[in-house]
């Protein structure tokens, strides 16, 4: 496990830009550490602009539910609050420290809906919150970008594997919690053939998945493709070249394949009854009413 250390924070909800996101229906970020144990070799939080620095080195906010109180006591809206933004709420460092489980005490106390977005079965832990949170409105998405765990163990090396995520689901499904799969990102020349897509997009309908939200490509800007870069050296020799070849400095890196895997991936989502999209959390009138009274 990476080593930690505490830091004070003064903020810990942020409002999403034009929220609700159109992704996750999420109107406030929450992270409540800096930094991730869980060291995909992809992720977009080592990008220089978001200043965050080695993602190996953890920092836990030591007063982030004092400040977290706070906050929820002075917003007006409750709307949908979104862990995992820029790290995973459930690295292996919560399960000493715990304040994602604390963060949901609260939302709970304080009535707003939540989305857990993850890739770690450590979410099973908090399964007696996410019950009495899904009166209101509860969501647990996992990232997961491979159904072979021999490949998630090389590209997300720090996180549980895929078939423990499947798992999970299953287990999340059968307590009534609404969850699905972030089926992305996906990493061109890597695991980009329809026959990868199509045994994720399947496993996770037989794991119970309410909904699979598929994008085949990855975003790298500068800082996070440098490291990309020195990961694909070692792992996949060759594909660094190919990558520069094909995408030079874009931010988008796309599938070649991309149209052609996302019209194959809506056809068998159609087919198997997995919904491209999901439910986002509707404010109720009569709540509405009584917060602007």
């Amino acid at each position: 496990m990476s080593k930690a250390r505490y830091i004070p924070a003064k903020t810990i909800l942020s409002k999403v830009k034009n929220a609700p996101d159109k992704w996750f229906g999420i109107t406030y970020n929450m992270n409540l550490y800096r930094g991730c144990q869980h060291q995909c070799i992809y992720c977009d939080s080592r990008s220089e602009c978001y200043q965050l620095g080695d993602l190996a080195d953890i920092r836990i906010k030591e007063n982030a539910l004092q400040i977290l109180e706070r906050e929820l006591k002075t917003k007006r809206k409750r709307a949908t609050v979104g862990f995992g933004s820029m790290n995973d709420p459930y690295m292996p460092v919560e399960a000493q420290e715990q304040l994602t489980r604390g963060a949901l005490k609260l939302l709970l106390r304080y009535n707003y809906p939540v989305h857990m977005l993850t890739k770690s079965d450590l979410i099973l832990r908090d399964i007696d919150l996410l019950k009495q949170l899904s009166v209101k409105y509860a969501a647990a998405s996992f990232t997961i970008t491979t159904a072979d765990d021999t490949l998630a163990k090389v590209i997300e090396p720090g996180a549980p594997i895929s078939s423990k995520r499947f798992e999970a689901i299953s287990r999340l499904a059968s307590e009534g919690i609404y969850t699905g799969v972030m089926y992305m990102p996906l990493l061109p020349f890597i695991n980009d053939s329809w026959e990868e897509v199509e045994k994720t997009i399947v496993k996770a309908k037989e794991a119970g998945a309410k909904y699979l939200l598929f994008w085949p490509g990855l975003s790298l800007r500068q800082g996070s493709r440098e490291y990309f870069y020195k990961k694909l050296d070692q792992h996949f020799p060759g594909k660094k070249q190919k990558y520069i070849e094909t995408f030079g400095d874009s931010y988008i890196c796309n599938s070649p394949n991309a149209n052609e895997l996302y019209r194959k991936a809506t056809l068998l989502q159609k087919k198997i009854d997995l919904p491209q999209k999901m439910n986002f959390f509707q404010e109720d009138r009569a709540e509405q009413f009584r917060l602007d009274f």
